[in-house]
């Protein structure tokens, strides 16, 4: 990289994609080869956690750098607060062009409620190709616009032995190749005219509905019997908090959707099928991304960031899509960071990171002053192999804040705290809570919130929730002088 060339920022951010998605992530099932590519060039993170289990509080959150309750951002459906500082804006006001395809989801996006697009702060973006979703409904929303000009209009199929999964559009008129098809046209351009760029790749797959192209999903077809039904012990949820067992009867508090008792095994099949088929898809165009960087010689220039938002139950504990949940499929997530002759390659790390630490990663990369309201802590030394590898955090800390508006009467305000080990979540608008011994019980399964010989863990890791909150709060509010 040349002296006055700054490094460029390619970010791919899935939607809805949980750990253990990917082959590099111990998944045999699904072939990754380009992300598995990816992460021998630079750095996986096998404990990277979300601030959310739900999209707007998490984008917020990992797109400044500060946690759900900073950015006074909790809530799907409400827009981001004005004076939040997003890490693109910081950008842009350092000589980067910033883009985006895909999604966004800082403000409302339901056609009920936004007619054209999203609201948005002002928030870096030079180039703007919004797309929230593989569905239509709206009239200005640009892939859809770009589907009627290909003589197209977007359709699903239903399976007909699933009615929880369709065959979606064929790959050449998906949604997440069209968000790669306009990060390959921004790349092109400005590296011609040797512009410092950052590109925001919001692919909306894996997120439901589940329907991916026909070629990727009958590849799970023709064996699936082969694939693990999900991860739930009849009767696990009885010592759990209630708002699983409404969840049980219906995801998102809405009785008979994806109701679980209601599905055979061959529909919870099918639905991992289809999920894991589209992280296929999503594969196959990050290879284009990987390759173009290769061909015009800039994959040396370039820090590249694969991770999601959140992840998705999938059927473990018996509840599907997200909600006020904190099971490892809702909230750990896949960060995969690379940049070539710059940081570490080949690595794997321990460490317990959140998607808070990106943010701050990006500026010490870019060479940019740290902003003071984030609360993030940067793996930038972790990743140049200036700091031990497999530590940076002592615990990771997620908060669902009356998130979604299917959970009423009452609201779910929670909070979870993990060590590594155990993990404590509390809910605090009922007073339940959940206590897990990841060591000895990593499916989750066993609830030992009121077992008597763990209550010093407990005490301890409630503690710890306590001062992690503490810590929390806005750190920009300054004294008046002469105090």
């Amino acid at each position: 990289m040349s002296d006055n060339k700054k490094l460029n920022i390619l970010w791919i951010c899935t939607d809805q994609q949980r750990f253990d998605t990917l082959n590099c992530y111990g998944n045999d099932f699904v072939d990754t080869p380009n992300l598995d590519r990816l992460s021998n060039m630079g750095v996986l993170f096998e404990n990277c956690y979300s601030q959310s289990p739900v999209c707007t509080p998490s984008r917020a959150s990992f797109l400044t750098g500060r946690y759900p309750r900073t950015t006074r951002c909790r809530q799907n459906g409400q827009k981001i607060p004005d004076d939040e500082k997003l890490i693109t804006r910081i950008l842009a006001d350092n000589d980067y062009v910033c883009g985006l395809s895909g999604k966004l989801h800082l403000a409302p996006c339901h056609p009920s409620v936004c007619k054209a697009m999203e609201e948005r702060i002002d928030d870096g973006y030079h180039v703007f190709h919004w797309s929230h979703g593989g569905h239509d409904g709206w009239a200005t929303h640009e892939y859809f616009q770009w589907l009627r000009g290909q003589g197209k209009k977007f359709e699903t199929n239903k399976l007909d032995d699933c009615k929880f999964v369709s065959y979606g559009m064929d790959e050449e008129h998906h949604q997440t190749k069209w968000c790669v098809d306009k990060a390959i046209d921004f790349i092109e351009a400005n590296n011609e005219y040797g512009n410092n760029w950052c590109f925001s790749v919001n692919i909306y797959d894996p997120h439901h509905p589940f329907d991916p192209p026909k070629k990727y999903l009958d590849k799970y077809m023709d064996r699936l019997d082969t694939l693990p039904l999900p991860n739930y012990v009849e009767g696990e949820l009885e010592s759990k908090p209630a708002s699983q067992k409404r969840e049980h009867e219906g995801a998102y508090n809405n009785k008979g959707h994806f109701e679980y008792d209601s599905m055979t095994d061959k529909d919870h099949r099918i639905v991992k099928a289809s999920y894991w088929a589209m992280v296929e898809l999503i594969d196959n165009q990050v290879g284009r991304l990987l390759d173009l960087l290769q061909k015009t010689g800039e994959l040396e220039n370039t820090l590249i960031i694969f991770t999601s938002d959140h992840g998705e139950m999938l059927g473990d504990h018996g509840i599907y899509l997200k909600g006020p949940n904190y099971y490892e499929g809702a909230v750990h997530v896949p960060l995969i960071i690379a940049c070539p002759d710059t940081i570490v390659s080949g690595q794997k790390s321990s460490a317990l990171v959140e998607l808070t630490d990106i943010a701050p990663t990006i500026l010490d990369a870019a060479g940019i002053e740290r902003y003071e309201g984030m609360q993030g802590k940067s793996l930038w030394s972790l990743l140049t192999g200036n700091s031990l590898i497999s530590k940076h955090r002592d615990s990771v800390y997620c908060e669902y804040y009356n998130a979604m508006p299917g959970h009423k009467n009452p609201a779910i305000n929670s909070t979870m705290i993990y060590d590594g080990r155990y993990k404590i979540v509390k809910v605090h608008s009922t007073g339940e809570g959940e206590l897990y011994d990841l060591k000895i019980d990593p499916t989750e399964t066993h609830n030992l919130w009121d077992v008597e010989k763990y209550i010093k863990i407990k005490l301890k890791m409630l503690s710890l929730m306590t001062d992690t909150m503490s810590w929390t709060v806005d750190p920009l509010p300054k004294r008046q002088a002469g105090y």
